[in-house]
């Protein structure tokens, strides 16, 4: 396991990277991997503020270590903190060999989502 502990609870989202999402040296794509993150994050950020919720931002962004193919990826994110209409999502990307039971944190980021209307205007969350 990697120096950092796992966070607690479920992941939003659990994938296997496969061969179709990666780059000519064969690890995974960076943008693959963003977009699964982004993925996570706006399921949590649609539950939190009880509808649609896109992403507006995001910060910077290292990665850590590589993900390989067959590696089962874990995403993990949680509400930080929560504006009128908007809210910032930590998430952190965990890898394992699919054989195997270390985990390595790959990289991490927070994403800010605004909470739309059906109007798709910003609406306020809880409201």
């Amino acid at each position: 396991m990697s120096e950092e502990a796992l966070p607690a609870g479920e992941p939003a989202i659990r994938v296997v990277a496969m061969p179709a999402d990666t780059n000519p040296y064969g690890d995974i794509f960076g943008g693959w991997l963003l977009s699964q993150m982004d993925s996570a994050a706006g399921t949590v950020a649609a539950r939190h503020s009880k509808g649609r919720a896109v992403t507006i931002a995001m910060d910077g962004m290292t990665f850590h270590k590589p993900v390989r193919v067959g590696d089962v990826v874990s995403v993990y994110a949680d509400v930080v903190a929560v504006g009128r209409t908007s809210m910032k999502i930590e998430v952190a990307a965990w890898s394992r060999a699919r054989d195997g039971e270390d985990v390595t944190k790959v990289t991490h980021a927070t994403f800010t989502f605004v909470a739309l209307g059906e109007d798709r205007r910003p609406r306020v969350i809880g409201g």
